[in-house]
């Protein structure tokens, strides 16, 4: 497709918008981060900012809540102009954004944090107590959540914090809430549950700008769409208008069925034979996997896909079978799986696969000391050309190996990961969710190493909850079905059709 910006597909637009940005320009040190951006948000509608990571979104986010300035454009809030000194300035013009990582305060009370950028109701220097839980349920109930009080937010769960820091956004008056992958860290109930409350929000006229990778979530709650490249605005058109094949192509530059590289990798050797392997959600599994091959691993949640891969990986308990790497059996324990071969990486990458505030080659080097040092001492040069190589084979985006992992973006934290797991040369590669939280053009380039990988030989098996993914990465696929193997598929002939009725336990 063309990639000349087109804007304002199919749209029909009456209400003057409640946030508007027209031209926007952002450069940083001669880079061009936003190359003349459109958006318009109208009052009452939830409205889709979609986009590659490194297109731009979180520029133009920042610009619009003041924590950047702008080169060049204009940017207007309910018609009036709006170059928000800070986010302070923003909060008070109505213009409340909500990022992945919530600004809870977890030691104090719910009530404290909903009326925290307001102020606590206070007389003589005491706090009204009573006025300030007033205050506080008020802003609940338009939210339709009962959540106590005098809890300290802290020992919520995602969904509740996410609902309280919508309540404070509400306390602020806003008329414009901004969420950036506000669905990342909850459950299909507890999305269920946010929707619901986005909707009420949009029937009373506020103006939603919702950023996320989750298309198949775009398709279900917005009603407009804006697809970014390279700093640039693409287009602008109503859902309904669309598809998601459609958006794939328009971010990324090429259709959907290209992101996923040819198959044929693999060889005639066994590496891996799991024989009526249990454990606590995982009942009498049993397959081999050849080098060269990816095996996809599909099912519902709580089927014990990722408990197959912790047992796999020796991080859970195995009650009864065995495991064996090119007929060498396995004895139990993460230390034993690593030598002989078997690493994972983990669904949560930030919580267990990186440590977010150390630099990209301490993150890399803590798991392969050996490789680093020698009679116990470190070698900050060996360090230094072990990330340096991860950084190039992965093509890890980042000012350089000295770079904390937190300040990067979600596809080049999990490249991260991996390069710590590739380090070792594992023979049996363990992916749980390897692309969730990422942008579909990093998807490609994880689809692609992971391919690479099996073509040298490496044996892999990948957890995913996305159908398309499950069918266009892997070769073979076993569906899990309340602990057991209930189908193995060909990922070549399959249909998610076929998939499903395995996982939902019923005859293909």
């Amino acid at each position: 497709m063309s990639v000349d910006t087109v804007v304002e597909v199919g749209v029909t637009q009456t209400a003057a918008p409640a946030l508007e940005a027209t031209g926007i320009r952002k450069s940083f040190d001669g880079v061009a981060a936003l190359r003349g951006v459109d958006l318009s948000v109208l009052p009452g509608e939830i409205h889709a900012l979609l986009g590659e990571n490194g297109a731009g979104k979180s520029t133009l986010i920042k610009i619009i809540t003041g924590l950047y300035s702008h080169d060049e454009g204009t940017v207007t809030v309910d018609g009036q102009p709006a170059d928000f000194s800070s986010v302070r300035a923003a909060n008070r013009s109505g213009v409340v954004a909500l990022y992945q990582e919530l600004s809870i305060v977890p030691t104090i009370s719910v009530a404290e944090n909903i009326v925290l950028t307001e102020g606590a109701p206070s007389r003589l220097g005491v706090v009204r107590g009573r006025l300030l839980r007033q205050r506080a349920q008020a802003l609940l109930d338009r939210l339709n959540q009962r959540i106590p009080l005098r809890a300290l937010a802290g020992d919520l769960s995602p969904v509740q914090q996410t609902m309280v820091s919508i309540a404070r956004a509400l306390a602020m008056d806003a008329r414009v809430l901004i969420l950036d992958e506000p669905t990342a860290s909850l459950t299909d109930t507890e999305i269920g549950d946010l929707f619901a409350v986005l909707r009420g929000l949009r029937d009373e006229g506020v103006a939603i700008l919702y950023v996320s990778h989750r298309l198949e979530e775009v398709f279900e709650l917005c009603d407009r769409l804006t697809v970014m490249r390279n700093g640039e605005t693409i287009v602008t058109k109503n859902v309904t208008d669309s598809s998601i094949d459609e958006v794939i192509a328009t971010m990324v530059g090429r259709e959907q069925s290209e992101l996923y590289p040819a198959r044929d990798t693999t060889r005639d050797d066994t590496v891996l034979t799991v024989t009526r392997l249990s454990g606590r959600r995982v009942s009498e599994v049993s397959f081999e996997l050849r080098a060269g091959e990816v095996l996809g691993i599909g099912g519902l949640a709580g089927s014990g896909r990722s408990e197959l891969l912790r047992l796999l990986a020796g991080a859970q308990k195995r009650t009864a079978g065995s495991i064996a790497v090119s007929g060498a059996e396995v004895a139990s324990g993460v230390g034993r799986a690593l030598e002989a071969g078997i690493a994972l990486v983990p669904e949560e990458r930030r919580s267990q696969g990186v440590i977010l505030s150390a630099p990209i080659s301490e993150n890399v080097a803590l798991a392969n000391l050996p490789r680093v040092s020698t009679g116990g001492i470190v070698s900050g040069r060996r360090i230094a050309t072990l990330a340096k190589e991860a950084m190039e084979n992965l093509r890890i985006k980042a000012a350089g190996h000295r770079q904390d992992v937190g300040q990067l973006s979600g596809g080049n934290q999990q490249k991260v990961v991996l390069a710590k797991i590739l380090a070792r040369s594992p023979r049996v590669l363990l992916m749980d969710e390897p692309t969730r939280g990422i942008d579909v053009g990093t998807k490609a380039e994880i689809y692609r190493l992971i391919r690479q990988l099996a073509a040298g030989g490496m044996a892999v098996i990948a957890v995913s909850s996305e159908l398309p993914e499950l069918i266009g990465l892997s070769d073979r696929i076993l569906v899990m079905h309340e602990g057991r193997v209930a189908g193995e598929v060909d990922a070549a002939t399959t249909t998610d059709e076929q998939i499903l009725t395995h996982a939902y336990g019923r005859d293909a």
